[in-house]
């Protein structure tokens, strides 16, 4: 190893000793793996550059990259450059509140605790989510909505929770809050100047004390991130202090929240939001005209495009239709010019943004892509999606010159790192480093592919689809006794699945639809029950130990074409080649996400079924397949299960 200088390597030395003294509780494959990954991202951040990290499940590259921020601080004010960092932090932004709050309440308090007793920090490490002004309470908006409710028969709960706001101004911390309640008293998002309780404000002191200089770690979501990257690159004061570092975990949902961030839509309830605004200012008149306009373009358009076409790239506009909107925008501009010193600012932005979607469908925006969605009543919502957004995310956050990390489990698709690079804007960048930490677990041991060579292939969609995939998931329920995970790509197919075995089966089984979390925790309380589920769980959720000792992947999961992939498809010359370039490593990903919630901990032992065609030996993607996961045991038999597990289980397992 080459180092720049002695307090690199006095840094290496030191987060040697930290995870094999300090922190030995992991395995030694683990440990010696997170050391390696330590190293990687410290050197990273030292020389200013920035590193995609693909650390596989089991490795604990939260605490990795902690500890290497940890690192920077210390040592980068004994090599100079403490003037460039003197009171900037580092920022971590993920894209789920579960891991957030994980930081908060476990990974930092106790990193911290270890490093300062044993004297390697001379203070414990300070941390603060940062989020938008929606998730507090604004004293003023709760004391009028206390006030209106005291004699009211509300809902206990509901009361209750309003009531609690009193001592709690973190909005996702208080259970029960009705979605009204919480509209009524959240921090507007225009603050009046003159608002009366501004000198006690709860939120006002929260955006003081993310300042304090003894914050180290500020913690935000993607979303939050690329707001506050958009204002600094248009000049607006910045949501997030200055930040030394930047540490993207989660990374792979970073192109998903930057397609929201640069993305237009309007809405019926973007107008009647707009409308409000302009209601709250006395320009009930202009409301009821603005409210008239949008739907009348809203409602041209439905008319223009069929609902059998909602969702095509490419909108033709009637020259109705063009007319329609044309007026529209015409109008909103001259609603913003009248009311430019009457309104607030935020409110004229809003009529400037409904302006400047109904441009780019009147003008045919090549720029985005455009495309109509329907809302739970039916009614259209305007969609453009920024074509740019590699190019957004380039400018905005990676030539800046602040060091970072990407990381996940699954940046890494096929055998490399060119489709993650691709949609994140870091193909063309030259201070881009990639690493794969290869998770410590035995796979070779420890899990059971099964590819069944008895699968056929059926007409998606149909019965005989649906019989024959009952028939094999119950087959292999029975045979590992329960303790099985159901992963859907289709919400259609899962339940008539779970209609067709719910009162065949001995086991205890649950369907996973809306309430998500609730679910999820029943079949946990369980001892050898079946779990259902689609969407959302093919990442982010934990089931260590015997509780899915059979991973069922049902579909290999193809993304659903949408406007999005079928504009990437019009810029490749051949459907192979977006195939291959695209659609495959993005099925990879997916795929690796899934098989992700298999094996948890280094004791685990598993099953993990594929009962896709294209998949087995033979099938169009088996060879994808095998590059995407390690290396595991091979079955192609029911037989061969049952004898996997009887050979990793003991009876208790059977009780």
């Amino acid at each position: 190893m080459l180092y720049q200088n002695q307090y690199q390597k006095k840094a290496h030395r030191e987060i040697e000793m930290i995870f094999r003294k300090l922190l030995p509780e992991n395995g030694l494959n683990v440990r010696e793996e997170q050391i390696r990954l330590c190293h990687q991202m410290l050197d990273t951040l030292f020389c200013g550059n920035i590193s995609l990290c693909d650390a596989g499940v089991g490795i604990g590259k939260t605490y990795a990259y902690l500890t290497a921020c940890v690192m920077l601080r210390k040592y980068a004010m004994l090599t100079g450059k403490f003037f460039l960092y003197n009171s900037r932090p580092v920022v971590i932004s993920t894209s789920s509140v579960a891991l957030q709050k994980a930081m908060m309440e476990e990974y930092i308090p106790f990193l911290s605790k270890i490093l300062w007793e044993n004297g390697i920090i001379q203070s414990p490490l300070q941390a603060i989510i940062r989020k938008g002004k929606e998730h507090f309470v604004c004293d003023r908006r709760l004391d009028q909505r206390l006030e209106a409710v005291r004699n009211k028969n509300k809902n206990e709960e509901q009361k209750s929770a309003l009531l609690s706001l009193c001592h709690q101004y973190d909005l996702d911390q208080v259970h029960g809050l009705s979605g009204f309640d919480r509209r009524l008293v959240c921090v507007p998002k225009f603050c009046p100047k003159d608002c009366s309780g501004k000198t006690g404000c709860r939120y006002q002191k929260y955006l003081e004390k993310a300042k304090d200089p003894e914050i180290f770690i500020q913690i935000c979501n993607h979303n939050y991130l690329l707001a506050d990257a958009s204002h600094r690159d248009r000049g607006f004061r910045p949501l997030l202090t200055d930040y030394r570092a930047l540490i993207i975990d989660e990374a792979h949902q970073l192109p998903e929240a930057a397609r929201q961030m640069y993305g237009k839509t309007l809405s019926n309830d973007d107008i009647h939001e707009i409308c409000g605004f302009l209601e709250k200012e006395h320009q009930n008149r202009t409301a009821g005209r603005l409210k008239e306009i949008l739907q009348n373009a809203l409602e041209s358009l439905k008319v223009c495009v069929p609902e059998e076409t909602t969702g095509r790239t490419s909108i033709e506009l009637s020259e109705e239709c063009s007319r329609t909107i044309q007026t529209g925008i015409t109008q909103i501009r001259e609603i913003r010019t009248r009311l430019r010193n009457a309104v607030p600012p935020w409110t004229l932005n809003r009529l400037e943004e409904a302006e400047e979607i109904l441009r780019c469908f009147y003008r045919q925006d090549k720029n985005y892509i455009l495309y109509l969605q329907q809302d739970k009543e039916h009614l259209p919502i305007l969609c453009a999606t920024s074509r740019k957004v590699p190019g957004l995310l380039k400018e905005t956050l990676w030539k800046k010159g602040i060091p970072g990390i990407l990381t996940s489990g699954t940046l890494k698709a096929g055998t490399g790192f060119e489709r993650t690079k691709q949609v994140t804007g870091l193909s063309q960048m030259k201070n881009v480093r990639e690493y794969v930490a290869q998770s410590p677990f035995q796979y070779k041991k420890n899990c059971l592919l099964y590819l069944p060579k008895a699968i056929k292939k059926c007409k998606r969609g149909s019965r005989e689809e649906a019989v024959m995939l009952a028939m094999h998931i119950q087959s292999l329920i029975c045979s590992t006794y329960g303790h099985t995970l159901v992963l859907f790509t289709s919400y259609s197919l899962m339940g008539s699945v779970y209609q067709m075995l719910k009162d065949v089966l001995p086991f205890p089984m649950v369907e996973v639809w809306r309430h998500t979390q609730d679910e999820i925790a029943r079949f946990k309380s369980m001892k050898n029950a079946v779990l259902f589920a689609a969407g959302s769980c093919w990442e982010g959720v934990d089931f260590p130990g015997d509780m899915v000792s059979s991973l069922i992947i049902v579909k290999l999961p193809f993304a659903v074409p949408d406007p999005v992939s079928e504009a990437e498809k019009e810029e490749h010359e051949s459907l192979e080649g977006y195939i291959q370039s695209i659609i495959v490593p993005d099925m990879q990903k997916k795929l690796r996400q899934g098989f992700g919630r298999a094996i948890r901990t280094e004791k685990d032992t598993c099953v993990v079924s594929i009962l896709d065609h294209r998949a087995v030996a033979g099938g169009r993607y088996h060879s994808d397949v095998l590059c995407a996961l390690p290396d595991c045991q091979m079955a192609d038999e029911i037989p061969e299960v049952e004898a996997f597990i009887r050979s990793r289980k003991g009876t208790e397992y059977y009780m």
